[in-house]
């Protein structure tokens, strides 16, 4: 007959496996996949002598009928009263609350669509119009052309400047755009792409397509008018 096994002392996190610990399961699957008391536990840190830190945080959502709301609306003297609860960790809890709650009321942000050089060169303008040296910039776009973000790539002196195509496409995939706009200013006040210039869009172009990134346009800018490499059809 087999011989029963009975635990001796409640288990630690560390004696977890690995795929059962908060931490490493949101590292894993993200923290979409972790339940309401598994998130609390990580916010948390850490549990007491006799109970983990998940158990924990099960006891404290329990005591308000597992309910967020609920948990949101108690202050820190009272997240206090649980034993394993001390004034920094029941900060922590309150202020994740309020950012939760600031999150619930913050104004969504309508995304620009950029369908066109004369778009491209509108969202650009407040970064390179009046500017005495050349900087480069890239906009990036998903899938329907919708702007992600903007980023200057480089800046450098009043005739070129350098750009590290490997540094570029980094951030677009950081970014998980899937096309770009590359855009650079002319202080000197002429729109004509120098040899540099369509060399450079070349070499990006090339470079975007190992990668899957579309390079929909290549606009240089000045402060009243600008060049597009695709209304020129040199793209």
């Amino acid at each position: 007959m087999a011989r029963e096994i009975y635990a001796t002392a409640p288990l630690k996190i560390q004696d977890w496996a690995p795929e059962d610990r908060p931490r490493e399961k949101l590292l894993r699957q993200g923290a979409s996949n972790l339940t309401d008391a598994e998130l609390l536990a990580v916010l948390i840190g850490s549990g007491t002598r006799n109970m983990s830190v998940v158990v924990l945080a099960q006891h404290i959502l329990k005591a308000y009928g597992n309910s967020l709301q609920e948990l949101a609306k108690r202050s820190v003297q009272e997240l206090q009263r649980f034993r394993g609860i001390g004034e920094a960790k029941a900060i922590a809890i309150v202020c994740a609350m309020e950012l939760t709650r600031r999150r619930a009321y913050e104004p969504v942000h309508k995304k620009e669509l950029i369908n066109s050089s004369a778009k491209a060169y509108r969202v650009l303008q407040p970064d390179l119009t009046d500017k005495s040296v050349e900087e480069f910039w890239v906009l990036l776009l998903n899938r329907a052309n919708y702007l992600i973000k903007k980023l200057k790539i480089s800046s450098g002196g009043t005739s070129r400047t350098i750009v590290d195509a490997r540094f570029l496409f980094r951030l677009v995939l950081d970014h998980q755009a899937v096309s770009i706009i590359l855009a650079h200013n002319h202080p000197s006040g002429n729109t004509t792409p120098s040899t540099t210039d369509i060399e450079l869009t070349k070499t990006l172009i090339r470079a975007g397509e190992l990668l899957d990134v579309a390079v929909l346009d290549h606009i240089i800018f000045t402060d009243r008018k600008y060049f597009s490499f695709s209304d020129a059809g040199m793209l």
